[in-house]
């Protein structure tokens, strides 16, 4: 098992040679091209901005995913769906989603946080070239909740959710999984597992599966 160094050049090593909990490669940077070319293969970016100065990069063997065919909506989900009370949109507030993340329960204050101001650029650059995306859930004109991740064909890459209010997470995974359905998306991949998002569907399959859909 080893850690790679990346460098200028474009490139990242074979997952399998990894480490157990799927760090491959460290430093290169994020912009838009390399991370295009991560997510194409599965990696992604993920350290804390307080304590690292390089990218740290993983790629998981086992993949927590959501199938939007598969997605659970539970019968409290489905009752407050159906009342109305709050609005759900996509990328109507790219920038209030991320900076939401980023900063919902004081999280930029914690030790590991990692969603700081070079991801933000980042991320909000993917999304001004098309490549991300943001699902807003809004009570009358407050953004209470939302997520936003990187949208490449038919998968999407599940990078952070937040919410103000009771529920609004799980409302803006249900749109996004909807909207998935309708256009023809395959996947949305969690990249991480939390009982969370078990709860709502999540569940592992193996790298070379999830390379094969994502790959379509």
């Amino acid at each position: 098992m080893a850690v790679y160094q990346l460098d200028k050049d474009l490139w990242f090593p074979d997952p399998h040679l990894g480490e157990d909990d799927g760090l491959v490669a460290v430093g290169g940077d994020l912009s838009v091209d390399r991370l295009l070319l991560a997510y194409s293969n599965g990696f992604f970016p993920w350290f804390s901005f307080k304590n690292q100065q390089e990218p740290l990069w993983f790629c998981p063997l086992q993949r927590f995913v959501i199938f939007p065919s598969e997605i659970h909506v539970s019968h409290s989900m489905q009752q407050l769906i159906n009342k109305g009370r709050y609005k759900l949109t996509m990328n109507e507030d790219f920038d209030g989603v991320i900076r939401g993340c980023a900063t919902a329960q004081n999280r930029h204050q914690e030790e590991g946080a990692w969603l700081g101001p070079d991801i933000i650029k980042a991320y909000t650059e993917l999304y001004r070239q098309g490549f991300a995306a943001s699902f807003e859930v809004w009570d009358d004109d407050r953004l209470v909740g939302g997520l936003y991740g990187v949208n490449l064909g038919n998968a999407f890459f599940g990078e952070s959710m937040f919410s103000l209010v009771p529920s609004a997470s799980k409302l803006a995974l249900i749109h996004l999984a909807r909207i998935m359905e309708l256009l023809g998306g395959q996947i949305i991949d969690c990249q991480l597992e939390t009982p969370h998002l078990r709860s709502m569907g999540g569940r592992f399959i193996p790298y070379e599966e999830y390379l094969q859909i994502i790959r379509k």
